[in-house]
């Protein structure tokens, strides 16, 4: 068994043939999908489609991207949808200076929010972290994100960093870019940490692992990162299967 612990199924990639997606990755032993609704418009979509598959929950929150458009209305908005039975973390938030598509200081600020947004409803943050990696570190220190915990999505820091966030209670989620020819530094950090501080993503329908990579990734191909990581370990697949399901069941709190 197996679980994505982070996808976007609500996009428009998936519109056509999102029934089929979801009954392929039952079928290749992913159990459980964690679709993520980065933005306004799409928060909706994302809560219909975990309530239209039982394998499939929620994670709700606004994307360093979209700060800039965030208003009077988004927190009361957000928090409110949060409250459904089928939301599980508040995301993906945090910093994106690398296409610094909102600027740097609101990005700063809204990120703050979120993490004090997170902690009122009670639910672990996935935190978006690209070309901030310090700045990242001292937001989750000033705002004592640990009170919530969280997922550190798309690692893609430093093993100094991994270890920093793991003492802080917060998980390493590793994406299909794992399986690249350019990803060893990603890969020296999954050697390096706990097996029981990490998890396995898609991120789809982007970073399609190996052999698919050119094609619109899904959830039925998060086996290909969990091979990739069993491969780094130099343990098992059914290792690596059983405690990241464990992790993601437990961050998520669904044991």
């Amino acid at each position: 068994m197996l679980i994505d612990s982070h996808a976007h199924l609500e996009m428009p990639e998936f519109k056509k043939d999102l029934e089929a997606v979801v009954q392929r990755a039952k079928e290749l032993e992913v159990a459980y999908i964690f679709t993520v609704g980065t933005e306004k418009k799409d928060w909706k979509k994302a809560l219909e489609i975990a309530d239209s598959y039982p394998s499939v929950y929620a994670i709700l929150g606004v994307h360093p991207h979209n700060v800039k458009e965030i208003d009077g209305q988004t927190y009361p908005v957000l928090r409110e949808l949060c409250k459904h039975e089928k939301v599980k973390a508040f995301g993906e938030i945090g910093l994106d200076f690398f296409r610094n598509l909102s600027p740097r200081d609101i990005q700063l600020k809204r990120f703050r929010e979120q993490i004090g947004l997170a902690k009122e409803l009670s639910l672990p943050i996935v935190v978006h972290d690209r070309g901030a990696h310090q700045e990242t570190l001292e937001t989750l220190k000033s705002e004592k994100a640990e009170e919530c915990g969280g997922i550190i999505h798309c690692f893609s820091g430093d093993y100094e960093m991994a270890k920093v966030c793991i003492e802080m209670g917060f998980y390493i989620s590793v994406p299909g870019s794992i399986t690249f020819k350019n990803a060893e530094n990603l890969r020296e950090v999954v050697k390096k940490i706990p097996l029981e501080s990490l998890l396995v993503e898609t991120d789809a329908p982007f970073l399609t692992p190996e052999p698919f990579r050119g094609k619109r990734n899904e959830p039925s191909y998060v086996r290909y990162t969990a091979q990739k990581v069993a491969e780094m370990k130099k343990v098992s697949f059914e290792k690596v299967a059983k405690v990241t399901t464990e992790n993601a069941l437990r961050i998520y709190r669904l044991v």
